[in-house]
């Protein structure tokens, strides 16, 4: 059973039937026998079905909002804003994706030589609960727009998004099976993974998580895409413009309250103006209002279960006992639901546990760099790779960008991911890119194709 909690009031809301073993292979078989007439498919006939798509999410935009909100508490402005997102996502590859995957001529003996790029077959994307609308069209577009038919395993957590969404493709008009919600348990995923009509994975979760996916993936020799965790740098240095960056440094902190791996986690800034930065980062962070995630004046809604409350008050407590000052928040609060309130600790360093640990919540963590070299060590003092962004003039934070261990860097904005552009990590953030050109290149047979005879 998959049981949708609501974390505004620790209420269950929802109970969905998990998927048997006979299920599951009916399911996977569905999506087998749908992939050859999908494969077969015009870009322009798929990108016809995409734009269906997006259109049915406008018409349901409200609903799947309010989906996002009931079961792990994004505020309702931000759910409407996720949907819009995940239309922009389906009508942006039913566009892009043709001249994305145009074949790619090379010279050789051949008398003609190319590189084609042909679909797998089906692909399972197995996604976490923090942005369920918009995570799963960063990967079922592109897959579904190169001739994949996707199988989506959401978290158990929010079923009632995952079943939504598969709803509105049956709705929009789609060839049936092209998409298909897999409601299993979490033991469960692993016979999905192995399964012999599954081509290849794509999983966004914890680098724990990521690691048994891309082992199970491996051993099966399939591809995976991972897009894990992140402990993400943002440098500021002394020439920055501070108002700016902190007005930017706010939003990209409480962004669904904290719970998004490319957030901006630690706030190293230079010393000349570290105190200067503090300040107006607690200007700002304390004017941010906490509350029931339905309400349109509320910034910041609940921790979305409350094991990962529990785990961030324990990253705050450790922190201020091993020296960081609490200027901001730092307390559960009483009453029901998995409430944290906006947190800022300050004077933080290399070895407490809000530095060295992802902080998925919104608790701003902010450390004093000696200058330039210092911020760049610091930053790169991690086992993780997402994102980073600078701020600085431009031309120093291309600079110091070619030197950050990352997959992404925002010099002078906020990190962000766009249909238009490629993301994804390095080291324990994971490896293959979405989004972009790369990322529908993912799941595609890149397949050489030589013509006679040799070129005399």
């Amino acid at each position: 059973m998959l049981i949708a909690t609501d974390p505004s009031n620790a209420r269950v809301i929802r109970e969905i039937e998990t998927l048997s073993q006979a299920q599951r292979e009916q399911l996977l078989a569905r999506s087998d026998a749908a992939w050859p007439d999908w494969a077969t498919r015009s870009f322009a006939q798929r990108g016809e079905v995409l734009r269906a798509v997006a259109n049915q999410l406008r018409q349901d935009r409200e609903h799947l909002a309010l989906l996002m909100t009931e079961e792990m508490g994004k505020p309702i402005k931000e759910a409407r804003a996720e949907v819009d997102k995940a239309t922009w996502c389906a009508e942006h590859y039913a566009e892009h994706a043709e001249d994305y995957l145009k074949p790619l001529t090379l010279a050789s003996d051949a008398s003609h030589s190319y590189v084609q790029h042909l679909p797998l077959g089906p692909v399972l994307g197995i996604l976490p609960w923090n942005a369920p609308m918009w995570l799963a069209f960063r990967f079922c577009a592109p897959a579904l727009m190169a001739g994949n038919t996707c199988v989506v395993k959401h978290d158990p957590h929010v079923p009632g998004c995952a079943q939504a969404l598969a709803e509105s493709f049956d709705k929009a008009g789609a060839p049936q099976d092209i998409y298909l919600n897999l409601p299993l348990a979490n033991p469960d995923v692993e016979a999905a993974i192995r399964d012999p009509r599954i081509h290849a994975v794509s999983f966004t979760g914890s680098d724990r998580a990521g690691a048994q996916v891309a082992a199970m993936a491996a051993s099966e020799i399939k591809p995976s895409v991972l897009e894990l965790g992140g402990s993400d740098p943002c440098i500021v240095l002394a020439d920055a413009d501070l108002d700016k960056a902190a007005d930017i440094i706010t939003l990209s902190r409480i962004i669904n309250a904290g719970q998004s791996c490319i957030a901006a986690k630690r706030i190293i800034v230079e010393a000349p103006v570290y105190d200067a930065m503090v300040e107006r980062l607690a200007e700002r962070l304390s004017k941010l209002v906490m509350g029931d995630p339905r309400e349109e004046s509320t910034d910041v809604g609940p921790i979305a279960r409350e094991d990962l409350r529990d785990n961030l008050a324990r990253q705050v407590q450790l922190s201020i006992e091993a020296g960081a000052r609490c200027l901001l928040g730092g307390e559960v609060p009483p009453g029901p639901g998995f409430f944290y309130p906006v947190t800022l600790l300050a004077n933080v360093t290399p070895e407490m546990a809000a530095f060295r640990e992802e902080t998925f919540g919104p608790v701003a963590v902010v450390i004093r760099a000696d200058d330039e070299a210092h911020a760049l060590d610091m930053a790169n003092d991690t086992p993780y790779g997402l994102a980073a962004s600078v701020w600085s003039s431009a031309t120093r934070g291309e600079a110091l960008a070619a030197k950050i261990r990352a997959g992404q860097v925002a010099v002078n904005g906020i990190v962000k991911t766009d249909p238009r552009l490629p993301s994804g990590g390095i080291k324990r953030s994971g490896y293959g890119r979405e989004l972009g050109p790369h990322g529908i290149h993912a799941f595609v047979n890149a397949q050489q194709v030589w013509v006679g005879p040799v070129k005399t």
